[in-house]
């Protein structure tokens, strides 16, 4: 489904068996380190059995009133290999018990390195897959969801997993390794006694079903707010200047409250799912240890209890079964753990496959040619085109207008107009939904969108630099230019003279967003990047309504030097911009109202010249219509996408 159509949450509930997807997609190529982690806790768990099964012999054998040679045996080790002196088998007892210790420490170091290491990788391939998906989603999709739950899909989501991956996976074999383990020793010792103590395993697998049907939905809430929760504070500090100069502390604060509040208490709904699973099997397991000690306890004592029949156990074999049955108590609990993780990560899985199943609308089709740098020209034509959102009216209709090689053509008219709309068709940021855009006579849907991109250079209003250094901004997107070249670009930018002025020159980072450098330094580095690229093709999208006049002068030097030769579309609120365009477009509401140079528009007396006259400061020469209609446009309650 394509970016507009669906939101991710809604398609997670409708992806089937996310877990085994997460395994078949992305642990493929690291299975080895899955196998050694499965094989290595499940020896880890039998040779914890060890101990406790060579205590019970020895006590019944070495430690017995009248010893017997004969009375110690193993299960899997040969009668031949057992001493035959009281001392001989203490030391053999011991030496097993021990070897078993230090290996079953071996493969627990084993398990948790080969785990880690698989989870870890799953996690990282798992983010950088979703992440360079998100990037082939279609602007809409960006217009449409919240950083901050983007985010938390790429890093909340992805930790999710790699906490289940990484703890879960062992100790969920390991504990159907104990399970059956115990169990085996335990029927193998004494099969009544066993009937007992394993009782209580169906009625934990009853209790455990019905807790995970209960927490996975608590975990789908949970993960949603934790999603609201990022969006808030990711908006809150980037806009912390505006918070602070308006003085909104408490106000934001009450509004990060709330948010923190829905996390808290879907949060909370879950664990107290969890106060009661995880209390409720140790309870199980305490049942089954003092069952196991009344009923073996009376056989010893008086006979068989309850039906039962035949020899009762030895001494050994009490240790041995109250031993294991106590060694149950911990996995057992351990399972809400388990439980607990699996359900969460389920959740996140589900996030990320909803997200992954969102197709890209706009793509190059199979049959698409390249734009050859060489073959281009730089003529586009806008023929009868017409936009408008997924679901939204129509922001564009009929646009029409050619622009010939080299020329320069303004677009102007009040906020919301579609100005920058029409811009952004250009490279495919949104496709047309009626009409066509060509460059060069190629409609702009035939071409691969990577050659038609590359071709374009854009300069907004909204200057964005990466955390890094200057350079590093500068020769974005031509990473293997010189350092002369990068030098050259920021000259013609007017930025080399402020450049060699900062601590470290082109080596001084920037700060996240830029925000260690002023609005026309940022802009003016985004210019050298434009400069850099060379493209055939420019926008400069309010390039300079951001900065004061004398550095308005600068960039506007700059910018001349950019739009030589070069087909230029320029988006200004400030119409001494593009006064000397080749041609000026006037845009109200989606249509083209004028069309001509700036003389020409001026003596048409309409919309531009109105403009006109209010950056002039003539407002008293305004005509009566167009101030009630600047009214009626600045108290729409309708919001428009420009």
């Amino acid at each position: 489904m394509s970016a507009d159509e669906v939101d991710p949450e809604e398609l997670g509930e409708e992806v089937e068996r996310p877990m085994y997807r997460l395994f078949a997609e992305y642990g493929g190529d690291h299975y080895h380190w899955f196998v050694i982690g499965l094989i290595t806790s499940l020896l880890s768990r039998l040779l914890s059995l060890v101990p406790p099964l060579v205590l019970g012999v020895a006590i019944d054998s070495v430690f017995a009133e009248s010893f017997n040679s004969n009375a110690y045996s193993l299960y899997f080790v040969p009668q031949s290999w057992i001493p035959t002196t009281q001392m001989g088998q203490f030391w053999f007892s011991a030496e097993i018990m021990g070897v078993a210790m230090v290996l079953a420490a071996f493969c627990n170091f084993a398990r948790s390195s080969s785990l880690n290491l698989f989870s870890h990788r799953v996690k990282h391939e798992v983010r950088t897959s979703t992440y360079q998906w998100m990037q082939r989603l279609d602007m809409t999709f960006f217009d449409d969801h919240k950083t901050g739950e983007l985010m938390s899909v790429l890093n909340n989501d992805a930790n999710r997993l790699e906490l289940f991956l990484d703890n879960m996976m062992g100790s969920a074999v390991q504990l159907f390794v104990l399970i059956v383990g115990i169990g085996a020793i335990l029927f193998l010792t004494s099969p009544q006694l066993a009937l007992v103590t394993m009782a209580v395993i169906p009625v934990a697998a009853l209790f455990t079903w019905w807790f995970m049907k209960r927490i996975e939905k608590f975990y789908s809430g949970v993960r949603s707010s934790v999603g609201n929760l990022n969006t808030r504070l990711e908006n809150n500090l980037a806009g912390i200047e505006v918070i602070k100069t308006a003085g909104t502390e408490s106000f934001e604060g009450e509004r990060v409250r709330k948010v923190s509040y829905d996390y808290f208490r879907r949060d909370w709904q879950a664990l107290r799912m969890n106060f009661i699973y995880r209390p409720g099997m140790q309870l199980l397991t305490s049942i089954a240890f003092a069952a196991t000690f009344v009923v073996g306890g009376l056989w010893l004592l008086s006979g068989p209890p309850l039906g039962f029949s035949g020899a009762s156990p030895s001494v050994g074999d009490m240790v041995t079964f109250l031993i294991l049955t106590q060694r149950m108590v911990e996995p057992l609990t351990q399972m809400s753990e388990v439980v607990d993780r699996y359900e969460d990560a389920k959740a996140s899985a589900r996030r990320i496959f909803g997200l992954l199943s969102i197709e890209p609308a706009i793509t190059s089709s199979p049959d698409a040619v390249a734009l050859d740098a060489d073959d281009v020209e730089g003529e586009v034509e806008y023929d009868h085109v017409d936009f408008a959102y997924e679901g939204d009216h129509e922001v564009l209709s009929d646009v029409t207008f050619t622009a010939e090689p080299g020329e320069t053509v303004g677009l102007v008219g009040p906020t919301g107009a579609g100005k920058s709309t029409i811009c952004k068709l250009l490279p495919r940021l949104y496709d047309v939904t009626g009409g066509a855009i060509r460059v060069d006579g190629h409609d702009v849907r035939d071409l691969t969108v990577e050659s038609l991109r590359g071709h374009i250079g854009y300069v907004g209003q909204d200057t964005f630099l990466f955390d890094g250094t200057v350079e590093e901004n500068i020769s974005y997107g031509a990473f293997d230019a010189s350092h002369e070249d990068i030098v050259a670009a920021a000259k013609a930018a007017e930025a080399h003279d402020f450049i060699t002025n900062l601590p470290d020159g082109y080596d001084t980072r920037v700060g996240e967003r830029g925000l260690k450098l002023s609005g026309g330094q940022r802009q003016r580095i985004s210019i050298a990047r434009t400069i850099l690229a060379d493209p055939e093709l420019l926008v400069l999208d309010e390039a300079t309504s951001a900065v004061d006049t004398e550095t308005e002068m600068l960039i506007q030097r700059s910018l001349d030097r950019l739009t030589e030769d070069r087909t230029t579309f320029i988006i200004a609120h400030r119409l001494s911009t593009v006064k000397g365009a080749d041609t000026i477009l006037s845009v109200e509401e989606g249509e083209i109202v004028e069309r001509g140079t700036h003389e020409e528009l001026l003596d048409n007396d309409g919309l531009y010249a109105n403009l006109w006259r209010v950056q002039a400061g003539e407002i008293d020469a305004l005509s009566e219509e167009f101030v009630l209609e600047a009214s009626r446009r600045a108290s729409a309650s309708q919001v428009s996408r420009e």
